[in-house]
């Protein structure tokens, strides 16, 4: 019986001694993270229940507040916030890391994913990791990849249904190096242009068209400025979510734990929606009247061929990440058979 109680009274104590320290290292804190996004996208939906983790973690301490839509300004523009500590988190393209970390470009690389599957094994893997181990001396901390689906194109004028469809279209793309050069090898006229931006540009036709994945089409109802949209499944995107390095480094531990344990419970659900989200798009949006068409393996092939000087130039001076990265793959895909 008095071991019982005294066993009683030890968790009792350490239970008070827990709560207590959890009142100390859990500071009042509010977060922003920012996306490029609709709220009702797998972005939005993907972020809430990150904030819900994080409330429900924290006893409500810290607080998660979503910026969707670009409020916050473009993806380039915000990483600076996060480097300069004015935004705490960012969900975004990978491939915008490669104007400070060169290696991130490995992943946008055109033609290079089959599946989501795969990328996203290879992502959570050594080599993902290695990728956001470069980050931090750039002001930034890789938390986790969620997906955003395969990249496609729409336009307004004609479908796109062989390479040569391509030429003379004027596309907005990413603000990337990259993707000029893999739509500009492709005959087309591509120029950058921040996401807040499109929709006006689209209407007002100073573009003939865009790429993104459905879902994104969808959600910014480019089927209002737009007639076509065709499969071309040219790049596998995975959204990159990043915290600012100023604000993780005033974190307790204890901050810290519960954030990633968050972002470790949110990953598999936002992925889950994303997937979801991307097969219902194509219905909404044939539904709105548009025009949609697929691409054959056969003529996917032959894009991929016309792209070898582009590969070859974003390859060259990463040659050793993207020959990890075929590695990984080529480990993924043998274990798959």
């Amino acid at each position: 019986m008095k071991r019982l109680v005294l066993k009683t009274l030890i968790t009792a104590m350490a239970v008070t001694a827990w709560g207590i320290s959890f009142a100390q290292d859990v500071k009042e804190r509010t977060i922003k993270i920012a996306f490029s996004q609709s709220d009702s996208h797998p972005q939005g939906l993907g972020a809430q229940k990150f904030a819900d983790l994080v409330a429900s973690k924290s006893g409500g301490k810290l607080k998660v507040n979503l910026f969707s839509s670009g409020k916050l300004g473009g993806d380039l523009q915000v990483i600076s916030s996060l480097q300069g500590g004015t935004v705490e988190m960012l969900i975004t393209t990978p491939g915008l890391l490669a104007g400070m970390v060169k290696d991130f470009e490995a992943v946008d690389l055109p033609f290079m994913f089959q599946s989501p599957e795969e990328a996203l094994a290879v992502l959570d893997g050594p080599f993902g990791k290695k990728l956001y181990s470069k980050i931090p001396e750039k002001g930034l901390i890789g938390m986790a990849y969620w997906d955003f689906g395969f990249r496609n194109v729409t336009n307004s004028k004609r479908p796109i249904t062989k390479m040569e469809d391509l030429s003379g279209l004027k596309l907005r793309v990413v603000p990337a190096a990259m993707y000029v050069d893999l739509f500009k090898g492709l005959g087309a006229n591509a120029s950058p242009l921040p996401w807040p931006e499109l929709y006006g540009a689209l209407e007002q036709k100073a573009f003939d068209g865009q790429e993104n994945p459905a879902s994104a089409i969808a959600a910014a109802k480019f089927f209002e400025v737009q007639s076509y949209l065709s499969l071309t499944k040219h790049t596998y995107n995975a959204q990159a979510v990043l915290a600012s390095k100023r604000f993780w480094d005033q974190l307790s531990s204890a901050e810290q734990k519960i954030l990633q344990d968050a972002m470790s419970e949110a990953t598999p659900y936002q992925r889950q929606v994303s997937r979801a989200y991307d097969e219902s798009s194509l219905d909404v949006l044939r539904k709105e009247g548009m025009k949609v068409n697929d691409i054959s393996p056969s003529e996917r092939n032959r894009m991929r061929v016309a792209l070898k000087d582009v590969i070859e130039k974003h390859s060259a001076p990463i040659r050793a990440t993207v020959d990890d990265l075929n590695v990984e793959l080529a480990k993924y895909r043998a274990a798959a058979k």
